[in-house]
């Protein structure tokens, strides 16, 4: 192992400079090992805002990947915050050549065997080191917060209620209601207008809505001649939306302007990563079926003169590289006839589905929404429904809905999340 020390580095100080670095030595200190790493010791006063990360631990960086992330002006350009370099010249073996470091400004600065010199400031090497806890945490708070599953019976104990002139003129309250969206996939909004205009409102405090085959706004009632399920007063079994989207609409938000008095029109919602976290347990075979088994999800139809014939396969669980969640497709009556599989794996494939719908079935929590309310939830996570109900002149329900995608939902987050963080520090200093 080769060792470059600080003080190796540093010329022959004087007896004040001596005790200057001496206490550089003291509160931060970094090596260079193998010629491809640089490890620092941070100083535990210098610990980044998140309270479950120690900073006594040494931080190991690659050579290659700070010298990818200088942020001088040469290499990146701080307005569009995006990297410059030339790719073909970038030498993915560059060395350290000299390593100092700034106790006063709490900084790190290397000089390269390509000539360059960068600065880092310890702050922003602590929020971007490789260790697991680290990484973690960043992942499961900013990049995106990580969901927690729920059983039925839970719904009164885990969905929050927002006021919606809080929404709209609050930046804490739209985080708080993003960060609800995020964790547990539902949320309900009260107290707004009966106006046409709050699902587009929510969505451009937001963002922007995301348009579909059925258009921006779209709403949900009984029709003569619907061309879609939703739009009868029947029962409408559960299901998640557009499952024959490549890119489904995220973000259901659907806005009750008037209720049914009827006995029925309830809603009816299902966490299904829980019913796949129950396949998962109890059915292992049949969980392994279901997140491999490419399903052919369609939808066939006219809007405003418009013709369209969607079509997508996935499975019904469908995971990440590392074994997450990331969409459940679930929808009876947009499965095509067409299922593009191996003949011997056809019926193995509705076994498994038949569990998959009994659980989640069994677990659906029923409650009926007011006029005014907003119910918000995640559709490639929850499944929906809703109960039929008696529909005449004098007994109707009206329902205004429109999609968000969460890429937009993400974004705001973060930034919300940032802003807080800034004002914080602001006001700590």
């Amino acid at each position: 192992m080769l060792t470059k020390s600080l003080n190796r580095l540093i010329s022959a100080p004087t007896p004040t400079q001596f005790r200057v670095n001496h206490l550089l030595r003291r509160l931060i200190s970094a090596t260079v090992e193998n010629d491809k790493f640089v490890v620092v010791q941070p100083d535990g006063s210098s610990a980044p805002t998140t309270n479950t990360t120690t900073t006594s631990q040494p931080l190991k960086f690659p050579s290659v990947w700070l010298r990818d992330n200088c942020n001088c002006t040469q290499c990146f350009h701080p307005t569009s915050k995006s990297r410059k370099h030339d790719w073909d010249k970038f030498d993915v073996n560059v060395r350290v050549e000299k390593l100092q470091t700034n106790e006063q400004t709490q900084q790190l600065i290397i000089d390269w065997s390509d000539k360059h010199q960068s600065v880092y400031d310890l702050k922003w090497l602590q929020e971007r080191a490789f260790d697991d806890k680290r990484r973690q945490e960043y992942l499961d708070d900013f990049y995106r917060p990580k969901p927690k599953h729920w059983r039925g019976a839970e719904f009164n104990q885990i969905n929050q209620i927002f006021d919606f002139k809080d929404v709209i003129s609050s930046d804490e309250a739209l985080k708080n209601w993003l960060e609800a969206l995020a964790v547990y996939g539902v949320a309900i909004i009260r107290d707004s207008p009966i106006d046409k205009t709050v699902v587009r409102q929510l969505a451009e405090r937001v963002g922007f809505i995301r348009r579909t085959t059925y258009g921006e706004e779209f709403i949900v009632q009984n029709k003569p001649g619907a061309k879609n399920v939703a739009y009868l007063s029947d029962p409408l079994p559960l299901h998640t939306d557009l499952p024959y989207y490549e890119y489904k609409p995220s973000c259901n938000i659907l806005h009750c302007m008037v209720q049914s008095q009827s006995q029925g029109g309830s809603n009816l919602l299902v966490d299904g990563f829980h019913i796949a976290d129950r396949m998962k347990a109890e059915h292992p075979e049949d969980y392994k079926i279901l997140a491999e088994t490419l399903v052919d999800w369609n939808d066939i139809g006219s809007e405003e003169g418009k013709h369209f014939h969607n079509i997508w396969r996935a499975p019904v669980i469908c995971l990440d590289n590392d074994g997450n969640y990331t969409r459940i497709n679930h929808s009876i009556p947009q499965r095509d006839s067409h299922f593009s599989v191996a003949l011997d794996t056809v019926i193995p494939w509705y076994e498994a589905y038949a569990k998959f719908v009994r659980l989640a079935r069994e677990d659906a929590h029923s409650f009926k929404t007011k006029a005014g309310d907003v119910l918000t939830f995640n559709n490639i996570r929850l499944l929906h429904g809703r109960t039929g109900y008696d529909d005449t002149d004098n007994n109707v329900r009206y329902i205004v809905g429109a999609y968000l995608d969460w890429d937009i939902i993400y974004s705001k987050l973060r930034v919300l999340k940032s802003s807080a963080a800034a004002s914080s520090s602001s006001c700590s200093s």
